[in-house]
């Protein structure tokens, strides 16, 4: 075989470079996939608030650790640099991210997050879809649009969205903002 032929064939078999600028397509692992699955399955069904926290917390990790090694690096990059300002004061790197990354919901989820803490509401919103549209079951999206809704006094879609939330999670803390719906389900 040619050199030639050789470098070709190198460079077919090379993975793509990542490219800044350029989306990369996103997809969690079976594992994480299964795992996930599992989690939610478990934190539905969970009995007590401690059981739940536990079981979210191990959502949440799943969900800003993802597979992908560079894509982990530039969550890890906003969400330490952030410091006490968090989120909001890292958009530049959100957007950069959720451009690069678009099928990511988490990306959209620390938009949401972002434009919710400056105040937008309706970005906020807009980047919540986005969030839902790749993960149903983002139970933090799910609040958070009944946050807003709850500050933009509107007050019935305010309660969907909480109900949507504590379907999937159902000791939510932002329960309480909603009194009407009583105390968690007494499961054993």
């Amino acid at each position: 075989m040619s050199i030639h032929r050789l470098v070709f064939a190198a460079l077919l078999l090379a993975p793509a470079p990542i490219t800044p600028g350029l989306a990369q397509p996103y997809g969690q692992s079976q594992a994480q996939s299964a795992q996930l699955d599992r989690l939610f399955s478990q934190l539905s069904a969970s009995t007590d608030a401690q059981a739940a926290r536990t079981i979210a917390n191990d959502i949440w990790q799943i969900w800003i650790h993802p597979d992908d090694p560079v894509l982990d690096a530039r969550v890890s990059e906003i969400m330490t640099a952030g410091g006490f300002a968090g989120p909001a004061s890292q958009l530049p790197l959100i957007d950069a991210l959720v451009a690069d990354y678009p099928d990511y919901a988490e990306g959209w989820n620390l938009r949401a997050t972002a434009h919710f803490l400056n105040g937008a509401y309706e970005k906020s919103l807009s980047d919540i879809a986005e969030t839902l549209k790749r993960e149903p079951r983002h139970f933090g999206a799910l609040s958070g649009r009944a946050l807003i809704y709850q500050a933009q006094g509107k007050r019935e879609l305010a309660l969907e969205a909480i109900t949507q939330a504590l379907d999937i999670h159902p000791f939510l803390a932002e329960r309480a903002l909603f009194p009407e719906l009583g105390p968690p389900p007494i499961r054993s």
